[in-house]
Order: structure tokens, then C-alpha cells, then sequence
């Protein structure tokens, strides 16, 4: 999970001049790297963490010393008592926004998913990662998940 790895490591794969975050294979599932293009608040966002975390990782835990837990996003959603949504469900939000409200292609949205393309000849044609139309695809989501929306809105606190 990206927010469990050190700054150490962080600075290693943010590139925050080129807006890209390089996830080496040993932490995707299918064992290969992953480029992803970070759009203009995501990367705000880690430059934001970046100058005030003080500790070792990207986004620190309640204990000193410690990462964020991989259950921590689960428990918000159960304190919000947000029932039937799982933290994997916002990749599914991802995929079904991407699909019912964007022109993009199918393998640009799987390809931002890090998906494997199971069909072994056409792998083996498909070499590049569709980097800069998966920058325009990100840049595209951040505008949806920054507009107002209608319906219940539910505060954050600090």
C-alpha cells in the first residue's frame, strides 16, 4: 500500500518537477513497475505532506515512528457509517466514472489501474503504458472529485 513506504523511499519515487510517482514492482501485485502521472492537486497534496510531516513516512500513523495503518481508511468509512462501500470500491468509483462519464479508451482506464492485460498476444504488442493520456485522465478525475456535487455532504474534521 503507497502510504505505508518511508520518506527515504519517497524521494526515490516522486519525481515533483514531472509530476510522477514511480511505484517500484515490489509493491504492485502484478510485480512490475508503475508509472502514475500525478495531477495538479494530487500533487499538491504530497508536496503539502512532504513539508509537514515530521516523521519518516508520506503519511504518518497516530504512534510515533509508525505508517499509516492499512485499515485506517476502512475505519473512516465505518465512523462515517457509510455502509456497503469498501476503500477498494473507490478504484471501482474510479473505473465506472471513467467508463460512464469519460471518452477515454478502455486500456487507458485499465492501464491507470495497473491492470494486466490477460490476452498474452496482445501483452505482447502493447508494450507502452500510455503514459500521457493517463496524465489527462487523472487531471480529468481530480476536476470530477473537485466539483460540488448534489446529495449528503459529510464534514471532515482536522
Amino acid at each position: 500500500m503507497w502510504i505505508l513506504f518511508p520518506w527515504s523511499d519517497a524521494d526515490d519515487e516522486f519525481n515533483l518537477e514531472g509530476a510522477v510517482w514511480t511505484v517500484p514492482a515490489v509493491r504492485m501485485k502484478a510485480g512490475r513497475e508503475h508509472r502514475v502521472p500525478l495531477s495538479k492537486r494530487a500533487l499538491k497534496i504530497v508536496k503539502a505532506m512532504h513539508e509537514t510531516t515530521n516523521g519518516d513516512f508520506v503519511f504518518p500513523g497516530q504512534k510515533a515512528g509508525r505508517p499509516l495503518s492499512v485499515m485506517a481508511l476502512e475505519m473512516v468509512l465505518r465512523r462515517m457509517k457509510i455502509e456497503g462501500a469498501t476503500v477498494h470500491g473507490f478504484r471501482s468509483a474510479f473505473r465506472d466514472w471513467a467508463a460512464e462519464c469519460t471518452n477515454f479508451t478502455n486500456e487507458v482506464c485499465e492501464a491507470a489501474l495497473a491492470h494486466v492485460i490477460e490476452n498474452k498476444a496482445e501483452a505482447a504488442y502493447r508494450r507502452g503504458d500510455l503514459f500521457d493520456k493517463r496524465r489527462k485522465l487523472m487531471d480529468a478525475w481530480a476536476v470530477y472529485c473537485a466539483a460540488p456535487k448534489v446529495g449528503k455532504v459529510v464534514a471532515f474534521r482536522r
